[in-house]
């Protein structure tokens, strides 16, 4: 394989963000007097973009619009520290760079980037595309023909690394090969439970 590029989703790859993810819904549900989130509400929310999320746990809210004010009302900066950073995910960053570009690919939308400075990690990939530089968020394909045209490569080059549904279609719409990460029933082409595999894993694909 004539790999290249090395691509990553956000939540549930590089951090493990559900506990994050659960306490900002949550209390956005509390605020409008509504129950906590199912399971299966959780789930969805990991891998959708916030506005489809909110959507989706308020299905029948009179006002959709007043609800994304008060989220975009929220300090997320509050939530952040709850997201815990991947063990030895620095370590696999630093193996992959300078050989291969690193690029995400997420639909976190407007709190992408203080994800990033906060934990420090924007220096260690090239390119970062959330569901606010895109018109179409994932799994369409279009955060990663941004990627394809930033480093100037073809599919076949690159592969990236999911955890849900949404990044399985999503590499299958690109026609990029899929890393499942921690997740065994993806129909992905590769499988890791752990960053530390993460230099076998190149090794065996460069070979």
């Amino acid at each position: 394989m004539k790999l290249k590029v090395v691509a990553f989703d956000c939540d549930g790859v590089l951090f493990d963000s559900r506990a994050s993810n659960i306490t900002f819904y949550n209390h956005i549900l509390k605020y409008f007097q509504r129950p906590p989130m199912g399971e299966s509400a959780v789930d969805y929310v990991h891998a959708h973009t916030v506005y489809e999320s909110l959507a989706y746990i308020f299905p029948d809210h009179p006002d959709l619009e007043e609800v994304i004010r008060y989220c975009r009302s929220l300090d997320y900066g509050q939530f952040i520290p709850l997201m815990l950073q991947e063990p030895h995910l620095i370590e696999f960053l630093q193996f992959l760079r300078p050989q291969f570009g690193t690029a995400v690919a997420t639909n976190r939308t407007t709190t992408t980037k203080a994800v990033f400075e906060h934990h420090r990690l924007r220096d260690y990939f090239d390119i970062i595309i959330s569901a606010q530089d895109v018109a179409h968020p994932k799994p369409h394909p279009e955060s990663f023909l941004r990627i394809f045209h930033y480093f100037g490569i073809e599919p076949e080059e690159a592969i990236y690394f999911g955890d849900s549904l949404v990044d399985q279609e999503f590499a299958r719409n690109c026609g990029v090969k899929l890393v499942a990460f921690r997740n065994p029933r993806l129909d992905a082409d590769y499988y890791l439970d752990s960053f530390a595999q993460g230099p076998e894993l190149i090794r065996h694909l460069i070979d």
